[in-house]
């Protein structure tokens, strides 16, 4: 696996003639789909397991491509909207499935879990069949937002304003 550039907002202000389209506004099949995804990444394990079995156990699949780990360069922006920098690498896990009825599923994880981006996987692949998981992803987004939301109070509850005197001995 070999390390590739991480897809970014905004116009393109690089050279690199693969990142020109990046402003044109995704169609409405892509961006569920990069929502799905992004829920399935950040579950934890445990829980897609836990789903799968559940809900999937006698689901016949196989792997088209077995979990791979390798790193990505993770960019920012100067502000958040200013020039791009590389803030580094990150680990990653990459895998595909196909369902029994030749549905394919990609997933990529940050770290090193090689179940977790099987189950996404796995997951991606039920999505693209038949939606029937989107239920069960709906509910982890809304887990994932009230988690979010929760830990955005405490950091404001403990942020300072910082202010400077003016004392008018300098004028």
């Amino acid at each position: 696996m070999t390390a590739h550039t991480a897809w970014t907002d905004g116009p393109a202000q690089d050279h690199n003639p693969l990142h020109q389209n990046q402003t044109e506004p995704v169609d409405q099949a892509t961006a569920a789909r990069q929502r799905w995804m992004s829920v399935l990444a950040r579950t934890p394990r445990a829980t897609l397991e836990s789903e799968w079995t559940t809900r999937y156990g006698d689901q016949n699949w196989s792997l088209l491509r077995e979990p791979q780990i390798g790193m990505v360069m993770v960019r920012g922006r100067a502000g958040g909207a200013g020039q791009r920098f590389n803030l580094g690498e990150m680990t990653v896990t990459r895998c595909a499935v196909t369902l029994s009825d030749g549905t394919v599923g990609h997933a990529y994880v940050k770290g090193r879990d090689r179940l977790q981006a099987q189950y996404a996987a796995l997951f991606d692949a039920v999505m693209l069949r038949d939606g029937s998981a989107g239920d069960f992803i709906d509910d982890l987004a809304s887990a994932q937002a009230d988690a979010k939301r929760d830990h955005a109070r405490k950091v404001a509850a403990t942020k300072v304003d910082f202010f400077t005197l003016v004392r008018g001995e300098d004028e």
